[in-house]
C-alpha cells in the first residue's frame, strides 16, 4: 500500500477523466486502501466535492476483473514514475524483454534442437492446429522486439519440415536474429491472427520470474508439482514453464490463471503478472540468443492437468495448524484468553443471544455495545472496555442511531467513549454471510475490535436454517471472524415457532441445533409469565413511589408510617388531603401513565449455556421501553417461565406426537396469518413473508408449494383466482 499511495502521488487528479478517477478510486479499495486515501488525493481537483468519494466507495463491491493497483503503478509511469512494481499489461500488449545481464549457466542440451521443437511441438499442440510463432523482430530504445509472426501452418506441418531439415530450423521457421532469438505461442490459433479471440482452446498459461537464480525458480516449479507440459530455459534470466490451465473459456481461463500465480508468488516465486494473455508468446525452444540456447529442459512434469493439481494444492494448503504433543505444553500452558463478559464469554470467542420476538434483544446488544464502550455492567456482569463494530441489518440507519441514543439516556450512562462505538448499517444491502465475512474483516482490519454485534442473522443465513450441514458452515464464518480479527462476535437468533414448553434452553433457538451447540456461549431469553396479582403489586409500589416523591417536594413526607408507605390506597388518601388541589390533579397524572407503563413491561429471564465458565444462576430482568433492568426485589425469582407455566398438562401435550396431516395444517395456517399480516395490494413478496415468519426465503416457497390457494411470479405471492390484470 506505501508503494501504492506514492505512485498516486505522480497523477496529477485534475488531469483525470471521470472514469480515470474512478478506476484509481477501486484500485485503492482493492489493494486495502482507505476512502480517505482516496478523498486526500481527490481533494486538489476543483471538480471535488465533500463526501462524493465515500458515496462512490461503498459501491465498490468488487467483480470478477477487478480494477488493480497494477491500473495505478501505470498511470503513475506514464507521467514519470519510476517504480518496478509489476504492472498487469493489456491481454495484446508485447512480452517484456529480459535485462542483458547474464544468468548462471545452464547445461546445454545433448538434444539436437530442431528434435527439442518436435518435441515441444508434439507435447502441446495437435497435429491439426495451428501453430502461432515470431522470427522477425524490430529494434526500439535498444531492444528487440517480437513483430506480428506467422499463424498459418499447423503443428503437423511444423513437425514433418523439422524432421527433414537436417537440424536446420531456420528453413523451416524462417531465418531469425540469434541475438534475439525467436519465440512461440503455446495455446492454439484459429488462423486468421494472434490476438486473443484467434485462441481456440484456452490449453496453457506461461509461469516466468526473471529476478532469482535459475537453479531456484525450477526448484520453486518442481516443489510446487506445477502440471508443467513444457520447460524451457530462455536463454538469459529465466525458465518458461508452460503451465496446464485446461480451461472450458475465457473467464475460467482468467480466474484459473490467477489461481496458479497466487500459489506460485505464496511460494516465493514473483511470478511476471504480464503474461495472463493466451495467445502470449513464450521462447521458442532450440534457438540460439546471445551466446545460450533456449533449450527444452523437460516435458510433463508435476501433475498431468489442472484438476489434479489444484486437488493437491488444496489438500496442503489446508490453513491448519499442525498437532502438537501435550507432554511438550504441559508445563508452560498457553494463557486463556481475558474475559470479556466476566463470568460468561472470553475475547476472541462467539456468543448467542436467542429469545422470542418482542424479547427485546436488538436492544440487549446495543445495551452491551454501551457497556463495553464505557467500560460498565451488562445484566450485572463486569464488561472490559474496548472497541465495538455493530452490524445493523434490520433497522433504517436513522432508527438505528436514534436507538443507541435513547438507551444511552435510559440507562442513564455519560456518552463518554461514543469513540468507541462504530455502526455498519446495511439494512437493505446486506449479502449472505460467506460473503459478508471477507468484506467486514477487510474493513475491520485495522479497528482493532474488541468485539463485533451481528443483528439479527436472519438476514445474512445462507442455506437451510435446518441442515445440520449447511448451519455448520454458516457457522463457521463466525470463527473465521474471530481468528482473522482477534474479535469477539456476538449474535442473536430467534425461538422456534410454537411453544417451548418442556425444551431445553439450548433447544429453543429456531432451525439446526448447530446454532445452540457452535458458540462459547449461549444467553436464551424467556418470558415469565406475570399473574394479576403481581402487576397489582407492582402497580401499587409504582403509585406509592410516585406519591413519597409528590409529598417530599412539599416537605409532608416524614408524616407517613412505614405502612402507610406499602398502601396506595392510603397514601392517595394521605395526599389527597395534604396536598393542594391543583397539584393532587397532577399526582394522579403522573400515577396513570405510571399504570400504564406497569402493564407495557414485560418479564424475562436469562439463563446461560457456557463452554468456558460455571453456569450462573438464572438473571430475572424487566423489559422497560427500551432497555432491561435486573430485577433487585426478587419479586420475579418464583415466577413461572414458559417451560413451567402449563401446569402439570404441558408433559401431556408435550408428548403428543402430531400428525403429519395437523402438522400440514398448523403450516397452512402460519403462512395464511403471514400473508393476511403482510398484505397491502393483493400481493406479499416472499421476502416479506420470510421476514414475517422468520424462515428463510427456501422455506417460504416450499410452504407455498403445499398450499395450494397461493400463487407465485417473479418474487411476487397472491391468492390463486385473484391475480392482478395489466
Amino acid at each position: 500500500m506505501e508503494k501504492i499511495l506514492k505512485a498516486l502521488e505522480y497523477i496529477n487528479p485534475a488531469l483525470c477523466s471521470y472514469q480515470e478517477w474512478v478506476n484509481v478510486g477501486m484500485a485503492l479499495k482493492y489493494e486495502g486502501c482507505t476512502v480517505s486515501d482516496w478523498d486526500k488525493w481527490s481533494k486538489s481537483d476543483k471538480r471535488y466535492h465533500r463526501g462524493e468519494c465515500e458515496r462512490k466507495w461503498d459501491s465498490f463491491n468488487g467483480s470478477e476483473s477487478p480494477v488493480t493497483g497494477a491500473t495505478i503503478f501505470q498511470m503513475a509511469r506514464e507521467n514519470g514514475y519510476k517504480g518496478n512494481e509489476g504492472s498487469e499489461l493489456d491481454w495484446d500488449s508485447e512480452i517484456s524483454v529480459e535485462a542483458e545481464d547474464m544468468p548462471k549457466q545452464v547445461e546445454k542440451s545433448e538434444i539436437p534442437p530442431h528434435i527439442q521443437l518436435i518435441t515441444y511441438l508434439e507435447t502441446l499442440f495437435e497435429s491439426s492446429e495451428n501453430v502461432g510463432y515470431v522470427t522477425e523482430t524490430w529494434k526500439k530504445d535498444g531492444r528487440f522486439l517480437p513483430a506480428k509472426g506467422h499463424y498459418d501452418r499447423t503443428a503437423g506441418q511444423l513437425i514433418e519440415a523439422l524432421s527433414k531439415c537436417n537440424g536446420d530450423i531456420g528453413a523451416v521457421f524462417g531465418d531469425y536474429n540469434t541475438q534475439a532469438g525467436a519465440w512461440i505461442r503455446f495455446n492454439p490459433l484459429d488462423g486468421n491472427g494472434v490476438k486473443n479471440e484467434n485462441v481456440t482452446d484456452y490449453r496453457f498459461t506461461l509461469v516466468e520470474s526473471d529476478d532469482m537464480e535459475l537453479s531456484k525458480q525450477r526448484q520453486i516449479i518442481e516443489n510446487l508439482r506445477l502440471p508443467v507440459a513444457c520447460l524451457v530455459f530462455s536463454g538469459k534470466k529465466s525458465i518458461h514453464a508452460i503451465v496446464h490451465v485446461d480451461a472450458s473459456g475465457k473467464d475460467e481461463y482468467r480466474k484459473r490463471v490467477e489461481y496458479i500465480y497466487k500459489q506460485c508468488q505464496d511460494a516465493g516465486l514473483n511470478v511476471d503478472i504480464q503474461n495472463k494473455n493466451p495467445s502470449r508468446l513464450s521462447r521458442m525452444p532450440g534457438i540460439t540468443r546471445g551466446e545460450k540456447q533456449q533449450t527444452l529442459l523437460a516435458t510433463n512434469i508435476g501433475f498431468k492437468d489442472f484438476l489434479s493439481w489444484e486437488e493437491y494444492i488444496e489438500s496442503v494448503n489446508d490453513n491448519l495448524p499442525d498437532e502438537e504433543n501435550l507432554a511438550n505444553v504441559w508445563n508452560n500452558l498457553p494463557e486463556l484468553s481475558p474475559s470479556l463478559i466476566e463470568g460468561i464469554l472470553r475475547q476472541g470467542h462467539k456468543m448467542l443471544i436467542a429469545g422470542p420476538s418482542k424479547a427485546g434483544k436488538s436492544f440487549a446488544q446495543i445495551e452491551l455495545c454501551i457497556a463495553i464502550a464505557e467500560n460498565k455492567s451488562w445484566f450485572g456482569f463486569k464488561c472490559t472496555q474496548g472497541r465495538v463494530l455493530y452490524v445493523n441489518l434490520e433497522l433504517d440507519r436513522a432508527s438505528c442511531l436514534h436507538r443507541f441514543k435513547d438507551v444511552y439516556e435510559a440507562l442513564k450512562i455519560k456518552p463518554d467513549n461514543l469513540k468507541n462505538i462504530d455502526i455498519w448499517n446495511l439494512r437493505g444491502r446486506s449479502v449472505p454471510m460467506d460473503k459478508l465475512a471477507p468484506k467486514l474483516i477487510r474493513r475491520a482490519k485495522q479497528k482493532n475490535y474488541t468485539a463485533v454485534i451481528i443483528d439479527p442473522i436472519y438476514k445474512v443465513i445462507t442455506g437451510d436454517e435446518n441442515s445440520a450441514d449447511q448451519m455448520a458452515a454458516f457457522c463457521n464464518q463466525f470463527d473465521k471472524i474471530c481468528t482473522e480479527l482477534g474479535t469477539a462476535v456476538i449474535y442473536c437468533h430467534h425461538h422456534s415457532k410454537g411453544s417451548q414448553a418442556g425444551k431445553r434452553s439450548m433447544d429453543k433457538a429456531s432451525g439446526s441445533g448447530v446454532f445452540a451447540r457452535d458458540p462459547d456461549a449461549l444467553l436464551d431469553m424467556s418470558e415469565l409469565t406475570l399473574s394479576d396479582s403481581i402487576i397489582k403489586q407492582l402497580e401499587n409500589n409504582a403509585v406509592c413511589e410516585i406519591c413519597m416523591k409528590w409529598l417530599r417536594r412539599f416537605n409532608k413526607s416524614s408524616e407517613v408510617s412505614q405502612d402507610d408507605k406499602c398502601s396506595e390506597v392510603k397514601m392517595r388518601d394521605i395526599c389527597f388531603k395534604m396536598l393542594p388541589k391543583t397539584s393532587f390533579e397532577l399526582l394522579m397524572k403522573d400515577v396513570e401513565r405510571a399504570r400504564k407503563e406497569v402493564q407495557s413491561r414485560t418479564a424475562w429471564r436469562i439463563e446461560g449455556t457456557l463452554r468456558e465458565f460455571q453456569k450462573f444462576e438464572p438473571i430475572n430482568l424487566w423489559f422497560k421501553y427500551p432497555i432491561h433492568i435486573v430485577d433487585d426485589s426478587g419479586i420475579l425469582k418464583n415466577v413461572d417461565d414458559d417451560f413451567n407455566s402449563k401446569g402439570s398438562n404441558w408433559k401431556q401435550n408435550f408428548g403428543k406426537k402430531k400428525s403429519s396431516e395437523e402438522r400440514k395444517q398448523e403450516r397452512n395456517e402460519t403462512l395464511e396469518t403471514a400473508f393476511d399480516a403482510c398484505n397491502i395490494d393483493g400481493e406479499v413478496s416472499v421476502s416479506d413473508l420470510a421476514e414475517y415468519m422468520a424462515i428463510s426465503e427456501k422455506s417460504v416457497r416450499n410452504h407455498l408449494k403445499e398450499h395450494k390457494k397461493f400463487y407465485i411470479a417473479d418474487g411476487k405471492v397472491g391468492m390463486r383466482g385473484k391475480e392482478k390484470v395489466e
